[in-house]
This record gives structure tokens, C-alpha cells and sequence, in this order.
């Protein structure tokens, strides 16, 4: 052995089996690093085309945050192409991603949804928005439904006090209204077969009523019977169980309202002429604006008022008073259920006008007959 240090460094040793290069090109390699300029000559250039794009993703905060420059050490990579003897790069400490911004809530009361971006930002609609700002999300449908509303109410009562037959205009319109209004109301539109076998049920309801003279059982049967059909329609569906359960209960509810409204068709003529005109006059009152309680003893007391005028051309009398109070309180329950959850204009202009009505009719027909 011999005291004197070793001098092979990594020349003495070449793990890959390369042969030396040669002093020139060595050189020149040497150089290159020196030399920025004279390094272009062997630095690969790209010639390709690139192109843009108009709609580049959102990128988040690691990937655009600032990366330090590193200092690049020549003995570190092989000249021949080889990979790096050793990594001289220290690891890069990961940056911290940035905390996600909160929604933002449109604060254009006009507006239904917030905006459509590529960066995700989520569409807020009026009932979430009301919600998240702590205000009730019901709109009521207004004066315009109230006042087409109080329309049909008018010809329900003046038809009822010309004829059944003449009646039969109001009522087939009524029951058309409230099959689509309901479906809408519970966001399955369009359904067509739901609101035809809900309106081919009032319509059996009306036909049944005229055969047995008017007689209730003929509305009890025919929900019996319709409730049976909607549930084996239901079953042969092959829509999700969820789905199915729910398409169900629409089709059912929508069935039993078109069919009951067939209940001023079953009821006194002097009943329908009073409860109706005092739907009308309850509905016209409750679209004044103010506060919801002044606005539903307005109401009531407007429909008590006007069962006593309508009442006294008839033969019910001053107990027109209790029927028109009673069908008005009916009437709102329809309204408050068709002003739920920040409906549509459609919803307003069909749910919003007929289950009042609608709702009204057993009221109607047990008050009538009650006091007749």
C-alpha cells in the first residue's frame, strides 16, 4: 500500500463503461458552459407551429405560484446524454393552496340564477338565495292570477245560477287548470300522461255525477277507481323505485284535486253561486298589498261580506256569511300552497289560479248542504 491519496476521481471509475471523450469536444462542452453565447450552437432549438387556445382551464394556486431559479451544476449530468450522476436540485417545499372563496350571491333581485363561468361558480337560485339571506321563499302569485282567479270564479257563480249544463264550461276549465297546475307545481313538466289521466278522472267524474243525478258517490267512486289506475300505471314504469313513488303521489294528488273540484257540480245551485262569488272576492283581496295577517282577515272578511250580498239574492240568506267564510278559508290554504318555493309565472297562472278554487269546492258542498 502507499500513503499517497487517491487521484482517480470519477475518471477512475466509470460506472456506465463510456470511453473518454475526446479533448475537442470535450472542450467545446467545457466552453459552452462558460460561454452563453457560444452554448446557443448546441442548445436544440423547437421550429414547430404552436397555436393558442380561446379558453384556457382555471388553473388553482400551486401550479402558478413562483418557482425559484436553480443553479445548474455541469458534473451533475453526463455529456453523452446519460442520466445525472447525482441530483444536485434541493427539493422544492410545496406550495400552500389558497383557501377556497365562499359563493358568491347575485344581489340582482332580478335575477334567477347567478353566472355561468368556466371557473365553477354555482348558480344560486331565488328560493336558495332567500334562504341564505333569511327571507321566507315563497312568492304569492300576485294581482294578475288573483284577478283571473276571481274571473273564474265570477262564471262558476253566474253559470250556476243559469243551469248544470251551463256550469259545465267554468267547472271542465277549472279541472283542465288544476291537472297541469299541479304537475308544474312539483317540477315534473312536461306531463302529459299524468295531467291527461288526472283530467280524463274529472271529466269521468263530471259524466258519473250527471248520471246519478248529482249524487257524491259518484266523486267517491271515481277517486277510487282513478287512485287504483295511477298506481298500476305506476308499477309498469320502469323508472327508478324513488322516481315511481314520486310520480305516484303527484299523479294521485293532481287526480283527486281535478276530481273534487267536480264538487260544485254535486252542490246547490245557490251554494256554488254564493261560495264562488266569495272565492273571487277573497282572492282579490288577499292580492292587496299588505301585510300577509291584515291581508288574510281582509280577505275573510271581504268573502263574509260578499256570501251575506250574493246570499241575499238567493236562498241561503245571511248564512251566506258562514259559506263564504268558509270557502274563502279554503281558497287561501290553495293560494298558500301555490305560492311555495319561489314558483314560476306558469305555475303562478295555473296552480295559482285554480286550487284556490278548487280547493274551495268541499266546503262548498257540505256548507250547502248543510244549510239548504
Amino acid at each position: 500500500m502507499t500513503n499517497q491519496p487517491y487521484q482517480g476521481g470519477y475518471d477512475a471509475y466509470d460506472p456506465y463503461g463510456q470511453q473518454q471523450q475526446p479533448p475537442a469536444q470535450g472542450q467545446a462542452w467545457q466552453q459552452g458552459y462558460e460561454d452563453p453565447q457560444a452554448a446557443q450552437q448546441y442548445t436544440q432549438q423547437w421550429q414547430g407551429q404552436t397555436w393558442e387556445t380561446q379558453v384556457q382551464a382555471p388553473v388553482s394556486a400551486a401550479e402558478t405560484s413562483y418557482v425559484p431559479q436553480q443553479a445548474y451544476d455541469p458534473q451533475a449530468h453526463d455529456p453523452q446524454g446519460h442520466e445525472p450522476y447525482a441530483a444536485p436540485l434541493p427539493p422544492m417545499a410545496p406550495a400552500a393552496p389558497e383557501a377556497p372563496a365562499p359563493a358568491s350571491v347575485p344581489t340582482d333581485p332580478n335575477t334567477a340564477y347567478g353566472p355561468a363561468t368556466l371557473g365553477g361558480n354555482s348558480r344560486v337560485t331565488d328560493a336558495q338565495r332567500a334562504r341564505l339571506e333569511g327571507r321566507s321563499p315563497v312568492i304569492e302569485p300576485g294581482m294578475q292570477p288573483a284577478a283571473l282567479t276571481a274571473l273564474l270564479g265570477l262564471l262558476l257563480s253566474g253559470a250556476a245560477a243559469i243551469g248544470t249544463y251551463a256550469l259545465l264550461v267554468p267547472l271542465v276549465l277549472l279541472q283542465a287548470v288544476t291537472a297541469a297546475g299541479w304537475f308544474r307545481l312539483n317540477g315534473m313538466w312536461p306531463a302529459r300522461q299524468g295531467i291527461a289521466l288526472a283530467f280524463a278522472g274529472a271529466l269521468t267524474a263530471d259524466v258519473a255525477l250527471l248520471a246519478s243525478d248529482r249524487a257524491p258517490s259518484a266523486i267517491l267512486g271515481t277517486l277510487g277507481v282513478w287512485v287504483l289506475l295511477a298506481l298500476v300505471l305506476q308499477l309498469r314504469s320502469h323508472a327508478d323505485p324513488d322516481e315511481r313513488m314520486y310520480g305516484l303521489m303527484a299523479t294521485v294528488a293532481s287526480a283527486a284535486l281535478s276530481i273534487v273540484a267536480a264538487g260544485y257540480l254535486a252542490a246547490k245551485a245557490d251554494a256554488v253561486t254564493v261560495g264562488a262569488a266569495a272565492v273571487a272576492v277573497a282572492l282579490l283581496a288577499r292580492a292587496l298589498p299588505l301585510p300577509t295577517p291584515a291581508s288574510v282577515v281582509v280577505s275573510l272578511l271581504a268573502a263574509a261580506g260578499a256570501g251575506i250580498a250574493v246570499g241575499g239574492m238567493t236562498d241561503v240568506g245571511a248564512e251566506g256569511a258562514l259559506l263564504g267564510a268558509a270557502a274563502a278559508a279554503c281558497a287561501l290554504i290553495g293560494h298558500r300552497v301555490a305560492s311555495y318555493d319561489y314558483p314560476s309565472k306558469f305555475v303562478h297562472f295555473t296552480a295559482g289560479v285554480a286550487l284556490p278554487l278548487a280547493a274551495a269546492a268541499p266546503a262548498v258542498y257540505v256548507l250547502g248542504r248543510a244549510l239548504g
